[in-house]
């Protein structure tokens, strides 16, 4: 086996030839695309246009997945990696060898014949008929090759030496078919309608089964933007969607194509100093504009609720809220939320705690300078009023509110300038400076907030933002770091599956 894994590498590093498709002004360095050779028609269709509307070069490289995979980690260059199956994609994924991931197309296994089906085939027995003539896709070099193996199981193995001839590619053994060298092949359904005088049989051991095409960011690669870039294209419904259409592939419509695109992202501000260099970070990678807007969520649910619904084109196409509680005003333009982390809420007075504040009910003494969140502007507000409504104490302690502000930032730099004597915030708005501040803790069952991340359903930008929710997943220390407590590994939760306390439920 070694021997075979061995001469299949030498053959391709061999004979690796790059289609480059040239543009009318070449940029000054070419994309590189190493490409499973059954999407070759569409994906070079759609790199010619992609220059001509660029000026990108794009060299492209095709063969085998399971033959560029192993390339690919020894010549460790390219910039996207396009495979035909989602077992090679997650084996490149292990080793790192990609990153952002993109799904073309969705193809299922079949048995191609000639048209009219002239030797009755219909099933994996009709195939060990004597006198008949099989071609397979190698499992070492070709994707279809690996998932039938996978399907087959032992079946394989009797088929694999009846095989009147196994190659590295599927469009090879289609091509067989074709010319009537073989009376059958196993392919993907989207290989026959790129060869005439074939037609596809679904084959009982073999029809439920479904694989991805996807295209992938190697981790090789120096200008991420740009294979971000040329993957959306793909995937644009407008753009390569289509053209995969045309083809005969059963597309995967990814986001609506736009050169540049710009993101908007509505996030509560707690948030704020947690996320804003990520996002920076992640705008640049994929050589896109992220236009946020932090504030109280309040606001960010009233402004939502303004613009009437989500065809206004500044509606956000994520919306990072400061607790669930925020988030089913909107379950209907945001009907599934993922909990990235939680946040304390805590009474704040200067370092020595002058006034002796040790409860919530310590802050109706009279003639203290309180600061609260507005209630109806923010989630801290809101959480703030449900707890001391819960506790027969809100309108004691909203008596001495001198201030009520968006956000706990506001709250904080009040009291540092001597106008406020406590302040009901969360601990992370003291992040900046702790010593400044003694902290007093509140009933633990109701002083945290949970932050949901979630992604608007009709957003253009759906796969976009899902990726961004990835790359807020991967950098856990930031939150961490900014005072929050990490829970982005839990499943999405459905809007309309938030069930709220009833000390909330106001």
């Amino acid at each position: 086996m070694k021997k075979v894994l061995a001469l299949i590498l030498l053959g391709a590093l061999a004979g690796a030839a790059w289609v480059a498709l040239k543009p009318k002004q070449a940029a000054s360095t070419p994309l590189m695309v190493f490409c499973a050779a059954g999407l070759k028609k569409p994906v070079s269709e759609i790199a010619e246009a992609f220059q001509k509307e660029t000026g990108t070069e794009v060299r492209l490289q095709f063969g085998g997945t399971g033959t560029l995979l192993s390339q690919l980690r020894v010549a460790k260059q390219g910039d996207l990696f396009i495979a035909a199956d989602d077992g090679a994609l997650a084996d490149a994924r292990k080793t790192g060898t990609t990153q952002e991931e993109f799904q073309l197309v969705k193809q299922k296994p079949v048995l191609a014949v000639a048209k009219g089906n002239p030797k009755g085939l219909t099933s994996l027995a009709s195939l060990k008929q004597n006198g008949i003539k099989l071609a397979l896709p190698n499992p070492e070099a070709a994707s279809i090759g690996r998932v039938t193996q996978r399907l087959l199981g032992a079946e394989w193995t009797a088929l694999a030496e009846k095989a009147a001839v196994m190659k590295p590619t599927v469009t090879e053994i289609a091509a067989d078919l074709s010319l009537g060298a073989v009376d059958a092949a196993i392919v993907w359904d989207s290989t026959v309608p790129q060869f005439k005088d074939l037609e596809a049989v679904m084959m009982p051991e073999l029809a439920k089964h479904a694989e991805f095409a996807t295209a992938a960011v190697l981790g090789t690669s120096k200008q991420p933007p740009l294979a971000m870039q040329f993957a959306r294209y793909m995937t644009a419904p407008e753009k390569g969607s289509a053209v995969f259409t045309q083809h005969g592939f059963t597309a995967v419509p990814g986001d609506k194509w736009a050169l540049r695109p710009d993101l908007i992202l509505y996030s509560g501000s707690v948030n704020r100093r947690a996320i804003e260099d990520v996002l920076k970070e992640f705008a640049g990678r994929e050589g896109i504009t992220v236009t946020t807007t932090y504030n109280g969520c309040g606001i960010l649910c009233a402004a939502m609720k303004t613009m009437g619904d989500s065809s206004n084109p500044k509606f956000p196409d994520v919306y990072y809220a400061c607790d669930v509680c925020f988030v089913p005003p909107v379950a209907k333009e945001f009907p599934e939320a993922v909990i990235l982390t939680e946040a304390e809420i805590v009474i704040a007075t200067p370092k020595d705690n002058p006034h002796g504040i040790r409860t919530l009910a310590d802050l109706a003494k009279p003639g203290l300078r309180v600061g609260l969140c507005n209630a109806e502007q923010s989630t801290l507000g809101f959480l703030t009023h449900s707890i001391l409504k819960s506790m027969n104490l809100l309108e004691s302690v909203t008596r001495n509110a001198s201030s009520q502000v968006p956000t706990g930032d506001f709250l904080v730099n009040q009291m540092r300038t001597g106008s406020l004597d406590a302040v009901v915030v969360y601990r992370i708005n003291l992040q900046a400076k702790p010593d400044e501040f003694a902290v007093i803790p509140l009933p633990a069952d109701k002083a945290k907030a949970l932050q949901p991340f979630a992604v608007r359903q009709d957003s253009p930008y759906q796969q976009m933002g899902r990726r961004l929710l990835t790359f807020l997943r991967g950098h856990r220390e930031s939150f961490e770091e900014a005072g929050f407590v990490w829970k982005g590994d839990a499943t999405a939760i459905k809007s309309s599956d938030i069930v709220l306390p009833d000390w909330l439920k106001q």
